[in-house]
């Protein structure tokens, strides 16, 4: 009987508890015995190691979070954490690792699998940031959170005649903003991968109110700008009542949609056949409507696709 663990790692994002239950049972029905580790690599180093059952798992497919909870490892980086944590499955036993999280979550399933256990990764996080694969578990439901807020501001802004700058999660990553502005109808999207013009943003806002527009939306990606910063500026150049909301951790939690538990359980089914079959140091990845996988190593080393096509389709729809 296999013996597999799995975790969950950095930042948490909706459709981690659902990609848990899918091993637990898969594993379970492969006949493998299955364990959970709490708190991510951390819980290697601290042997925070529990078996699970079937019930274990039992409804939190529909939960957000992670019932394992979370964290980040310095620790882990080490050779002595690294040497701890191997001590630690190897003294229970356990072959393999399957790791659910975002990119330093990827890399550390890399350095555990070089070190001799079998490891295998499982993308999980809201900011779709991870180039082998086209979407991530988690980022549906922050964009569905997202525009759902998009929505509630938009009501207020337009009561009050006012401009609203709202500042979107995403890391290095503007894919957040780029969907909620597409999906919302944002009138500016700002993005770390393309440069931007606050006057250009402004005049936009001035050609709406010409026409009697009575509202903007304004969207920036936490990794190119200050929603205050450029709040403070389109205030003094268009002199327009401006308001800031930074929507922060709200889009990482809230209940996975559909789409989120469905990637999630299809994700961990291939992670379980990954390991079954002895084969780690892979990234589980939906390529094209496929799941499938593919070497860590090679698909981190890929540059990040930004749609530029989305964003001039947001850009002309909001002119």
């Amino acid at each position: 009987m296999m013996k597999i663990a799995v975790l969950t790692s950095g930042g948490d994002a909706p459709g981690m508890n659902a990609a848990v239950r899918a091993v637990v049972r898969k594993g379970i029905f492969s006949n493998c015995q299955v364990f959970g580790v709490k708190e991510g690599f951390k819980g290697l180093i601290l042997d925070e190691i529990i078996p699970l059952q079937l019930g274990s798992v039992a409804d939190i497919i529909q939960k957000g979070g992670t019932f394992l909870r979370t964290a980040r490892s310095e620790e882990f980086k080490t050779p002595e954490g690294m040497a701890t944590a191997v001590a630690n499955l190897r003294r229970r036993q356990i072959e393999a690792v399957i790791v659910i999280g975002g990119d330093g979550s990827i890399r550390g399933t890399l350095a555990l699998n070089e070190a001799g256990i079998t490891a295998v990764a499982i993308p999980g996080t809201i900011d779709n940031d991870i180039p082998a694969t086209d979407t991530t578990i988690g980022f549906d439901t922050a964009i569905n959170t997202a525009s759902d807020a998009i929505d509630k501001i938009r009501d207020t802004a337009t009561s009050h005649q006012r401009t609203f700058i709202v500042e979107l999660m995403g890391r290095h990553s503007g894919a957040i903003a780029l969907a909620v502005g597409l999906a919302g109808g944002a009138e500016s999207i700002l993005v770390p991968e393309l440069p931007y013009d606050l006057d250009e943003v402004c005049l936009r806002i001035e050609r709406g109110r010409e026409r009697g527009k009575l509202h903007s939306i304004i969207l920036v990606a936490e990794g190119i700008a200050s929603a205050y910063d450029v709040a403070a500026y389109v205030s003094q150049r268009t002199a327009q009542d401006t308001r800031v909301i930074v929507l922060g951790h709200l889009q990482r939690g809230g209940s996975p949609t559909a789409s989120d538990r469905i990637m999630a359980s299809r994700m961990a089914s291939e992670a379980v056949d990954l390991v079954l079959a002895g084969q780690g140091g892979k990234l589980v990845a939906l390529q094209n409507g496929r799941y499938t996988s593919v070497d860590i190593g090679p698909a981190l080393a890929q540059k990040e696709i930004f749609d530029v096509e989305a964003y001039k389709l947001a850009k002309i729809l909001s002119i």
